[in-house]
């Protein structure tokens, strides 16, 4: 008896839990969106204008526009990005982010609003990489950012490269452009901050669909009637023009998931 009171005790509290997640962002008159302000083309801070652009940040102004609230953007990150959306210091995060077993084990993801492959980076001068087939060989040296999906996409893929793991994202492309990198990986629109932004930089494509990544939005999961809500909205914004507006906006149309 006492074992089945303590079942219904917790089921209770759990949907009470659900339920008080969108009636506070509605209560509170804010809705908290983690971002990562380096994502070109997603949540990006313009060095020109010191305004933040994207599609993540054009869709992030509208889901609240829809929830009738105030934005409140938290800064975050990809490595902090787990530990940001389970201690409730956001909301939701909208910055773009691959759809990932290991992820998707923490925190529960939105349906998808993009999808990317795989890119690498290398420099003009380099001799080494010419096509894609030139990097997974031996005295080849691959970096990826810690915390990205690339990681774990690489350490798996790679047979012949060496891979190096850096902890940011500039000292990344610091590491190919001193040379003691031959390319670091990245996905469509980090690939066009690098060509739209250096001189440097040269665009590998892989020659077919290398690794073909889902990206979404992300939250703790035990939310349930916020999460309907924003399935709701993006729903409403693939078939309603909102989505591909801002994807052609911020040059992501090629990559944007529209049904």
């Amino acid at each position: 008896m006492k074992t089945v009171i303590a079942l219904l005790i917790f089921f209770n509290f759990n949907l009470f839990a659900e339920n008080t997640k969108l009636e506070k962002i509605i209560t509170n008159n804010e809705l908290r969106v983690c971002i990562w302000p380096q994502y070109y083309g997603i949540s990006y801070i313009d060095s020109r204008t010191q305004k933040l652009t994207g599609i993540d940040i054009d869709l992030a102004h509208e889901l609240a526009k829809d929830l009738n609230v105030k934005l409140k953007l938290v800064k975050s990150s990809f490595p902090t990005l787990i530990e940001d959306v389970t201690s409730n210091k956001c909301d939701i995060a909208m910055f773009a982010i691959g759809n990932t077993k290991a992820r998707s084990e923490k925190m529960r993801f939105t349906t998808a609003h993009l999808q990317s492959d795989i890119y690498a980076i290398t420099t003009k001068t380099n001799k080494k990489i010419k096509s894609w087939e030139d990097i997974d060989k031996n005295g080849v040296i691959v970096a990826v950012a810690k915390g990205t999906y690339h990681e774990p996409i690489m350490k798996k893929k790679l047979k012949n490269a060496k891979l190096i793991t850096i902890k940011g994202f500039k000292q990344r492309e610091q590491e190919v452009q001193s040379g003691r990198a031959d390319v670091f990986m990245t996905d469509y629109p980090y690939s066009k901050k690098m060509l739209e932004k250096t001189d440097w930089a040269k665009l590998i494509k892989p020659t077919d669909n290398y690794h073909l990544t889902s990206y979404a939005w992300t939250m703790a999961y035990g939310h349930e009637e916020f999460y309907q809500r924003v399935e709701k909205f993006i729903f409403k914004i693939k078939n309603d023009g909102r989505l591909l507006k801002f994807a052609k906006k911020n040059g992501l149309e090629p990559i944007a998931k529209l049904r």
